[in-house]
């Protein structure tokens, strides 16, 4: 015979209860007002038994007529109520200051700053706290702050943050990485390793996906394993992984695009320009006195500018800004060189200063093309038209150059017609513009070989159909006969254009989000090593891997954000869990 299961009786608890036994109901439950236990069943036998056999409560209301039994029950009933809402301010309280302390490790993580600095950061709280709300003292004082605190809700954090992304993966339909390698404070080789997905609604989550110290070899094998070992880890498919098709797995690698642009820049093999201009600006910016006596110089010149900057070979855009400077200021830095007692000779060559000219000029086009490039969330077919323009751009500043047209070229126009001799060497930077463009034609062939994919996602309504793959023709020709569609792309423009692609073209859909999930440069490593740089220094030399990882995942996180709240309630869930475990 079956059990009879107690929660399908509907028993309710009865007013005369309260009375008779010293009950009263606390959500859903009888609870004995005279010792404060529960009873597991609402069935009036239980609350009796425990009425006359609990020790606790004994003969305590033996003499008590009915009035004062109502009496006793109403002020107990208050006592009850009284005690429920100090705890529940106290849970309240409890929970505020677990969720502060989160709220402010997140912050030390993102700032760069040691654990400990939660110690000091609580020492000013409290100040402030004297000062200003001086009654709130102990509740800032509940805020835990200590350095294994901060780092305790540090990887808290970062946990989150993997989770939700693990759960955001499970979406993709198409996801590519994007990883790069540098040395930190230690000379160890740390690589970084992000992840761009895209799902069916051709959504796209950019996010870091992990830096993993690489203590040996540094081979594409070892880094091919341990990209390897980071997707299987995060559950993702690899047949949804798009990156081309070479390597072990049928993986194609796409070198940054912007590094490649940099790449190109030194086929024009004008280095020696840069090193007299790089010794110049040493001699006088890594002295003080000369450096002091240069800007007063200046000042006295009353030039456009009082300084010149540092070049660092770090620094994409330095050269660029001291080319220019240098060129506007060539004549200044002559005159105080000399007053020095400096040899000036190769500055005032004549041939000296129109490569200088030409060198400035190109290195400003490849820096407006640089800017162009960097930032999150870059589409590729995007990027790849900004290179096709500067190779088109390339072509014609060649052809004007041999015509000794200098109109995109301000700097080479002004040595034109200062020269004493009046013969500007054009032939000779024609040639360079030529070397350039072919070597733009060699480092960009495998991004050309991808055109008609970036052209798909780019101009879909001018694409030639034969010459789409097969397997997106006949969905091709369906969109671009759907004025409807048409009328949608003009509107909204290539990139938000995909996510109207209706269902019925599913292949267009896939090819799409494929597309969107390509990385085009290792932008975002780039920015994380600088991240790594500014939280791994030498005076926080021996920070662990793990607790590196975990600061630049909360630093670098862009669409995610860490759930605080959900990591409150779990840590709530499990003092309780705890606690009834102890008993």
């Amino acid at each position: 015979m079956a059990k009879r299961k107690v929660y399908g009786e509907h028993r309710e608890f009865q007013a005369r209860w309260e009375a008779e036994y010293m009950f009263t109901e606390v959500k859903g439950k009888p609870v004995c007002l005279l010792c404060g236990e529960s009873v597991a069943v609402m069935k009036e036998y239980n609350l009796r038994r425990h009425y006359e056999t609990s020790k606790k409560h004994k003969d305590k209301d033996k003499n008590m007529d009915t009035e004062q039994r109502l009496q006793k029950v109403e002020e107990l009933k208050r006592g009850l109520k009284s005690r429920q809402a100090l705890f529940t301010k106290a849970k309240s309280q409890s929970e505020a200051a677990v969720k502060a302390s989160f709220l402010v490790a997140e912050e030390v993580a993102k700032s760069a700053r040691p654990f400990r600095e939660g110690e000091f950061i609580k020492n000013c709280m409290l100040k402030v706290c004297d000062a200003v709300c001086p009654d709130k003292q102990q509740l800032f004082s509940n805020v835990s702050l200590s350095r294994n605190t901060v780092a305790e809700r540090v990887d808290q954090l970062t946990t989150n943050l993997k989770e939700q992304l693990v759960e955001k993966g499970k979406d993709f339909i198409a996801y590519s990485p994007a990883v790069d390698d540098s040395t930190d404070t230690t000379d160890i080789a740390q690589l970084s390793i992000f992840i761009r997905g895209v799902d069916s609604s051709l959504t796209e989550t950019e996010e870091f996906l992990a830096l993993r110290p690489m203590h040996g070899m540094t081979t594409g094998q070892d880094l091919y394993e341990e990209v390897s070992r980071c997707v299987n880890e995060m559950g993702l498919p690899w047949e949804k992984l798009d990156a081309g098709r070479k390597c072990h797995r049928g993986v194609t690698a796409y070198h940054c695009i912007i590094h490649q642009e940099s790449l190109c820049g030194k086929a024009l093999k004008m280095e020696h320009v840069m090193t007299i201009i790089t010794r110049a600006v040493n001699f006088i910016r890594a002295k003080g006195l000369n450096h002091r006596q240069f800007k007063a110089f200046l000042g006295e010149l009353d030039t456009e500018y009082g300084d010149l900057p540092y070049h660092t070979d770090v620094r994409w855009l330095s050269q660029g800004k001291v080319l220019q400077r240098c060129f506007e200021l060539r004549e200044e830095i002559c005159l105080f060189m000399e007053s020095k007692g400096k040899d000036t000779t190769e500055l005032r060559d004549e041939t000296f200063m129109c490569e200088m000219a030409f060198l400035c000029d190109i290195t400003s086009h490849l820096n407006v093309m640089n800017l162009q490039l960097q930032g999150r969330g870059r589409v590729i077919s995007d990027m790849y038209s900004t290179v096709k323009a500067f190779k088109t751009k390339l072509s014609l500043w060649e052809t004007q150059m041999q015509k000794e047209n200098l109109s995109h070229f301000p700097s080479c126009q002004t040595m034109k017609e200062k020269l004493s001799t009046g013969v500007f060497p054009s032939a000779r930077f024609a040639d360079k513009l030529n070397i350039l463009a072919a070597k733009f034609r060699c480092r960009f062939a495998d991004f050309e070989a991808q055109k008609n994919r970036f052209e798909l996602l780019a101009h879909p309504f001018g694409v030639d159909v034969e010459s789409a793959p097969p397997n997106l023709q006949m969905e091709l020709i369906e969109l671009q006969c759907n004025d409807t569609l048409r009328e949608k792309y003009e509107r909204v423009g290539a990139a938000e254009f995909a996510r109207f692609i209706p269902d019925t073209m599913p292949q267009l859909h896939i090819q799409a989000a494929q597309t969107l999930s390509m990385f085009g440069s290792t932008y975002l490593c780039e920015q994380l090593f600088s991240l790594m740089k500014l939280n791994k220094t030498s005076h926080r030399s021996r920070l662990t891997d793990k607790h590196l990882d975990s600061i630049l995942r909360i630093s670098s996180a862009q669409s995610l954000t860490p759930n605080i709240d959900e990591l409150v309630q779990k840590m709530r869930h499990h003092q309780v869990s705890g606690s009834g475990s102890d008993k």
